[in-house]
């Protein structure tokens, strides 16, 4: 049987792991195009940006929806 390909979901994802696993699949340079922050382009790291996001609700928004549209490729 083919196995469908499951879409990421937020449930019981942090904030941490999805921006690790972005960043491990896209790199920081591919992360700032998609979402052009600073913390993404000015001496990234994931701490800096975990500051960022967990204050900056539109940000954070915006790097969900880049995980959920993971399963869409």
């Amino acid at each position: 049987m083919n196995q469908a390909k499951q879409k990421p979901t937020l449930e019981g994802a942090t904030l941490e792991a999805i921006l690790t696993h972005l960043v491990a699949l896209y790199g920081w340079e591919e992360m700032a195009k998609q979402v052009n922050i600073r913390c993404f382009t000015s001496d990234p790291s994931i701490k800096s940006s975990l500051k960022f996001l967990r204050k900056t609700p539109w940000a954070r928004e915006k790097v969900e929806q880049m995980y959920l549209h993971l399963g869409e490729r």
